[in-house]
């Protein structure tokens, strides 16, 4: 029987091992029903002001990476869009409480991803190299991972940057020895886990979920000669890494029986 290959597995944090757009959801939600009251007599919906916050958000995380004041900023730029737009007076308190709201979402007790921890554990048990890549600032991510005890299958292999894109991982990728054919890259984005990943030549998992944050869809262009899975839950990705090395396995068999001929 063949022993499995050992494989360097690089997961995501937010969305992917520890809930986040949940939070931010929540924000948004009393935002927009905050923003909806105050311009009642205007009669703009929730879905207009929920539209302008988003178009705001992904433009400033495209230009300034995950930085932790962009959000609430964003909650405060779309209160001024709208004050602009149909002419009503800016107000600093209600200025100061769209701020402060949108920080709090810092403040949540993050929660695992069902089936977080027999994932993880299950991967080292089978020999595999575990590595943890986030983005945004160190000491918000940090605080979910010693929430997580994360720091327990990831040791020193953490890295957090505060963009993620194809130069962020490929420093990560030539700071250690990767092989990249048995690497793994394991995350809820196509935008910041899934395209990079492909564009350094490493397999990817995309875990999809039903309801997206907006910046992290994009179309999937390059060719590749890696893999690419989507599943719906982390609990799926041990089963895919061990589907892919048993054809990885068969595949070398059959090479070597050819040979011996």
């Amino acid at each position: 029987m063949n022993r499995p290959l050992r494989q360097q597995i690089i997961f995501d944090l937010d969305d992917t091992l520890v809930h986040c757009n949940i939070y931010f959801d929540q924000i948004l939600d009393e935002f927009s029903e905050l923003l909806a009251d105050w311009f009642q007599e205007f009669r703009i919906t929730t879905e207009e002001i929920r539209n302008k916050q988003i178009e705001i958000d992904v433009a400033g995380v495209e230009l300034i990476g995950f930085v932790s004041s962009h959000f609430p900023q964003s909650l405060v730029d779309s209160y001024r869009y709208f004050c602009r737009l149909l002419g009503r007076d800016l107000n600093i308190a209600e200025e100061d409480k769209l701020m402060k709201l949108g920080m709090s979402v810092y403040d949540r007790e993050v929660e695992p991803y069902p089936g977080m921890v027999e994932t993880l554990n299950l991967l080292r048990s089978q020999g595999h190299e575990l590595y943890l890549y986030t983005g945004g600032e160190t000491t918000i991510q940090q605080r979910k991972i010693e929430q997580m005890k994360l720091a327990d299958y990831f040791q020193d292999r953490i890295y957090i940057r505060q963009h993620k894109n194809v130069e962020a991982l490929e420093e990560i990728l030539t700071s250690r020895t990767f092989e990249r054919r048995s690497t793994w890259m394991i995350g809820n984005s196509l935008r910041t886990d899934i395209e990079p990943a492909l564009s350094a030549g490493i397999n990817a998992i995309y875990i999809k979920h039903p309801k997206e944050w907006t910046y992290n869809l994009i179309d999937l262009k390059k060719e590749t000669d890696t893999s690419m899975y989507t599943v719906s839950s982390l609990e799926a990705v041990p089963g895919v890494i061990a589907g892919s090395l048993t054809l990885t396995q068969a595949s070398r068999s059959a090479s070597s029986g050819r040979i011996g001929r």
